[in-house]
């Protein structure tokens, strides 16, 4: 690099500096590391082909008798916070670990937030305290503080989900699947992959292993899985454990 070049760059260093703009000084940082060759342009990730998505059918009927498919993202992996971890730290020149802990900063300023009756908008969308009524209620006089408890969080995406996915959009791919509605209609072949799940692990399932066992979307696969826990005689038993539900054989 010139000389000039690198006297230019701290002139504009300083400058923000004395602005005192963090997002422009952080920017400032990653342009850095760029010039210093500790990423380079070619090594930013670059969508070499379309996003992947499954076509399934619904139970609605089109003009000419036959089910309306739909389309939706084949999402059939899933990217742990520490491979988005490694992603970031490969390609965008951030530290492992960076994002973590800026993410345990804002989920705990954020929930401080909410409780004190804030909506929370940010970059990636807005987030605001759900609440919900223990018990039945017809008159507003008789609602009481006892009477509310928290019920989660509504999340309204932001529009710079859409203009950061339109940046790396390149088209779209189609990822051929099985026709869900034949998979459900085959009883037996369901069951006996229920089986072979229930052996597999231990003696339960969950609707991911279910999902990927089956052939079906996770919807589906947790439909199914419900609707053995129903019924005069289920065969399964619906169980919370920790961030998900398990399955078991009664």
């Amino acid at each position: 690099m010139e000389f000039r070049s690198l006297i230019r760059i701290f002139e504009l260093r300083s400058m923000i500096l004395t602005l005192g703009n963090t997002q422009l000084n952080l920017g400032f940082r990653s342009l850095i590391r760029i010039f210093a060759g500790k990423i380079k342009e070619s090594d930013m990730p670059r969508k070499k082909d379309g996003m992947p998505y499954e076509v399934h059918p619904t139970p609605a009927k089109g003009k000419d008798g036959k089910n309306i498919v739909y389309a939706k993202p084949a999402m059939r992996y899933k990217m742990t916070m520490q491979g988005v971890e490694d992603f970031c730290s490969r390609n965008y020149g951030l530290r492992y670990g960076e994002l973590s802990r800026a993410f345990d900063v804002f989920l705990s300023a954020a929930g401080e937030l909410m409780a004190m009756g804030y909506r929370v908008d940010t970059p990636i969308g807005s987030f605001a305290p759900r609440l919900e009524l223990i018990r039945e209620i017809t008159d507003p006089d008789d609602v009481k503080s006892r009477d509310i408890r928290f019920n989660g969080v509504d999340y309204q995406p932001g529009k710079r989900w859409d203009e950061s996915l339109e940046r790396w959009n390149n088209g779209f791919r189609r990822i051929e699947n099985t026709n869900t509605l034949e998979l459900l209609a085959d009883k037996k072949r369901l069951e006996d992959v229920l089986q072979n799940c229930l052996q597999r692990y231990n003696g339960y399932v969950t609707v991911g292993s279910f999902a990927r066992t089956s052939g079906l979307t996770y919807y589906s696969a947790r439909k199914q899985l419900n609707q053995w826990t129903q019924g005069e005689n289920p065969k399964l038993l619906k169980t919370r454990r920790g961030q998900e539900y398990i399955y078991t054989e009664i």
